[in-house]
C-alpha cells in the first residue's frame, strides 16, 4: 500500500512539474531533408531515394507514434506514466523495436539498421534507440535515430558525435547485466 501510494505521489509531482514543458514542434520538409542527407553521406553507395524515404519514415512515424501513444509531457514524464499503468506505451525500448520494426520493412538495399543500447550508469538509466547505417558498416559509424529523448520529436546524430550516451549493441550490454559484469 505504501509503495503504490508513494508511487501515485511520484506521479502527480512529475506531471505537476511537467506542465511545464513546451510541445516540440512537427518536423518540416527540410528536417528531413537534412536527414536524407546525412544518411546518404554514410557511404557513395547509399541511394538517394532509401535515404531519402529512410528519413521520411523516421520523421513521421516519431510523430504517429507520439499521437498513438499519447506522449504530451517529457520522456522521464511519460516513462513514470507507462510504469504507473497510466499509458501502455513510450518507454525508449518501445520507440527503438517500433522504429526498427517499421524501417526494416522496407527491406532497404543500402541501409542496415540496429538496435543500440547506452548502458546504465551512476547517474543515467539505460536507453535503447534505432540506429542507421550504410549497409555492412559498423553501428558505430551510423546515425542514431531517437525519437524518446524530446517525446516523439526525432532527435538525430552521428553515433560518434552523440556524447550525451554511450551506444554499444543491444546484445553486448545485454550480456554484460546479465552476467553481472555491469554494476547497474
Amino acid at each position: 500500500m505504501t509503495r503504490r501510494l508513494f508511487a501515485l505521489w511520484a506521479v502527480l509531482a512529475a506531471l505537476a512539474i511537467g506542465g511545464c514543458t513546451k510541445t516540440q514542434p512537427t518536423a518540416t520538409q527540410n528536417d528531413i531533408n537534412d536527414l536524407a542527407q546525412a544518411i546518404q553521406s554514410l557511404d557513395p553507395k547509399v541511394d538517394p531515394v532509401e535515404a531519402q524515404k529512410a528519413a521520411t519514415i523516421a520523421y513521421t512515424y516519431s510523430q504517429q507514434l507520439k499521437q498513438q501513444w499519447n506522449v504530451t509531457d517529457s520522456a522521464i514524464i511519460h516513462n513514470a506514466k507507462v510504469i504507473n499503468g497510466f499509458r501502455e506505451k513510450g518507454l525508449c525500448n518501445d520507440w527503438a523495436q517500433a522504429m526498427t520494426t517499421r524501417l526494416r520493412q522496407e527491406n532497404f538495399r543500402t541501409l542496415d539498421l540496429h538496435w543500440a543500447t547506452s548502458p546504465p550508469t551512476q547517474f543515467r538509466i539505460i536507453h535503447h534507440s534505432a540506429l542507421i547505417s550504410a549497409k555492412g558498416d559498423s553501428m558505430y559509424d551510423g546515425i542514431i535515430l531517437d525519437p524518446w529523448r524530446a517525446s516523439g520529436a526525432l532527435t538525430w546524430a552521428p553515433v560518434r558525435e552523440d556524447t550525451k550516451y554511450n551506444w554499444r549493441p543491444r546484445l553486448d550490454v545485454r550480456e554484460e547485466l546479465i552476467s553481472g559484469e555491469l554494476p547497474y
